[in-house]
C-alpha cells in the first residue's frame, strides 16, 4: 500500500442494537464520513432479527454506495442479496463461501494475529484478510495483532488488509502507512455523536 494513501473505513455494527437508533446513527455515520463497507456483526442467530437488521442497514447503505457484509452466515448473506460475507474462522470457509456467493460477492476472513492463515485465507480467494485485536483488548487472551504484521503485510502480500479490535488514535497513528481498512465498531458506538467520535478517531491517520 501507498504512503500517500489514507486507509478506507470499514465499520462494524455492535452485536446487539436497538434497531431504530442505529440505523439513525448509521446514516448520520455515513453522511459525515466517507466509508467502504459495513459488517453486520450481530450476536444473534435468530435469522428474522438478522434479516430485519440486514434489510434496514440496506436501506441505508445502498443509496450511500457503501458494501453490505455479514458476519458468518453464508446462506443468509445468499438469501437476503447482501454484498458478501465476514467469516471468523480464518481461511477454513473460505472456498465454500466463494462457491456458494459467487466471484462477484464479498468473502472476507478474520484471522486473528496468524500470518499463516491469513495467507492461507487468501490463496482460498478471500478479498480481504482482518488481523486483530489491533490495540489492547481486555477479552480474550490478551494476544493482540502487532504493528510488525501488518507493515510485513503491506509489504508482501497483495490482498488488502483490515485493522481492528481496540483500535485508538496511537495505534490508528502508529498502522495508518500499513493498512488497507481500519475496521471500527465498538470505538464509536457507545459515544453519543458516533460520528463525531469517528472523526475524532480519524483524525490520527492524518
Amino acid at each position: 500500500m501507498a504512503e500517500a494513501e489514507q486507509p478506507q473505513l470499514y465499520l462494524i455494527s455492535p452485536s446487539v442494537i436497538e434497531l431504530s437508533r442505529f440505523t439513525a446513527q448509521l446514516a448520520s455515520v455515513l453522511d459525515s464520513h466517507d466509508v467502504a463497507c459495513l459488517r453486520l456483526a450481530l450476536a444473534s442467530h435468530d435469522e428474522d432479527t438478522i434479516s430485519r437488521a440486514a434489510d434496514a442497514c440496506r436501506e441505508i447503505t445502498t443509496p450511500r454506495d457503501v458494501a453490505l457484509v455479514i458476519d458468518t452466515h453464508i446462506a443468509l448473506a445468499e438469501r437476503l442479496g447482501l454484498d458478501g460475507v465476514h467469516l471468523t474462522d480464518g481461511a477454513r470457509s473460505v472456498r465454500k463461501a466463494r462457491t456458494a456467493l459467487g466471484p462477484d460477492a464479498i468473502v472476507g476472513s478474520y484471522c486473528a494475529q496468524s500470518r499463516h492463515e491469513g495467507i492461507s485465507a487468501g490463496e482460498a480467494g478471500a478479498d480481504y484478510v482482518a488481523f486483530g485485536p489491533a490495540g489492547v483488548s481486555a477479552l480474550g487472551d490478551g494476544a493482540r495483532a502487532e504493528a510488525e504484521l501488518f507493515t510485513w503485510w503491506s509489504e508482501m502480500i497483495e490482498v488488502p488488509v483490515v485493522a481492528e479490535g481496540a483500535l485508538d488514535e496511537d495505534v490508528i497513528r502508529t498502522l495508518c502507512t500499513a493498512t488497507d481498512f481500519f475496521g471500527i465498531g465498538d470505538e464509536i458506538w457507545g459515544a453519543d455523536d458516533p460520528a463525531a467520535a469517528l472523526s475524532k478517531l480519524m483524525t490520527a491517520a492524518g
